[in-house]
């Protein structure tokens, strides 16, 4: 089975649409989105229709979780604040029901494979792991994870290989995975990516040859930009679009 695995939509429909028209020509049996499908961009319904069309499995990520109302995001910074409010004024009331009804965490007992937005150990507080050391927290948890665990949340192209005493980084875009090890695999970012590279970026895992591909695609970034300039949203949520930052 090849599963279509993308993350961190963050409401850019530019970026989103490039994606599933790469996708078209990957040969994908089943999407996965973990979670983040709107906050930040300016297109935060039309998002959620492709998404909810499109995507097998969702999962929350914390700026849905803000936005329906499952998560106080009162601390956040004064302009992620702005984003949010902003999406909860516009966003339908159908899709702030189903955003209300998203997992924080899928299984797939059979497969192997688990799928959440954050840390895999503890969906609900979505906290990050893009660094060694956040990986290694897992390792006494070891026998309790998945053989495979996908997440996104820090919009970074992170993959940690662990087997009980020591984890690696995982550095090359395509990659198999060996038996013996455990993996988190951390998704990229659809519509911020913050790794320096401004493409749109998705991946591809094929379950029984068990080799992960990370896929980028180029979108119209100025007119993403645009939308978020004409909604008055903060101008470095455009501006970072350009960087990939």
């Amino acid at each position: 089975m090849r599963l279509g695995i993308f993350s961190d939509v963050h409401s850019n429909l530019e970026a989103l649409e490039a994606v599933v028209r790469a996708y078209q020509d990957l040969q994908i049996d089943k999407y996965i989105c973990l979670g983040d499908v709107v906050g930040y961009g300016a297109s935060p319904n039309e998002c959620c229709e492709i998404v909810r069309k499109l995507a097998s499995v969702v999962v929350l990520g914390n700026h849905d979780a803000a936005v329906c109302g499952r998560m106080e995001y009162s601390y956040y910074y004064d302009a992620a604040r702005h984003a949010l409010d902003w999406c909860v004024a516009k966003l339908s009331p159908q899709h702030h029901a189903w955003l209300r009804g998203l997992p924080f965490v899928e299984r797939w007992q059979e497969q192997e494979l688990s799928f959440s937005h954050g840390n895999p150990l503890y969906p609900e507080a979505f906290e990050y792991i893009f660094t060694l050391e956040q990986a290694a927290e897992l390792l006494p948890s070891f026998e309790a994870m998945a053989a495979v665990s996908f997440i996104g949340h820090s919009h970074l192209t992170k993959s940690y290989a662990l087997h009980p005493g020591e984890v690696n980084e995982v550095v090359a875009r395509r990659f198999g995975l060996r038996r013996h090890c455990k993996y988190v695999i951390t998704d990229g970012s659809v519509g911020q990516p913050r790794d320096y590279d401004n493409r749109a970026c998705f991946t591809v895992f094929d379950t029984e040859a068990r080799v992960l591909q990370y896929h980028r695609v180029e979108y119209d970034v100025e007119q993403a930009a645009k939308k978020i300039f004409d909604a008055k949203l903060a101008v470095n949520f455009g501006k970072r679009l350009f960087l990939g930052v």
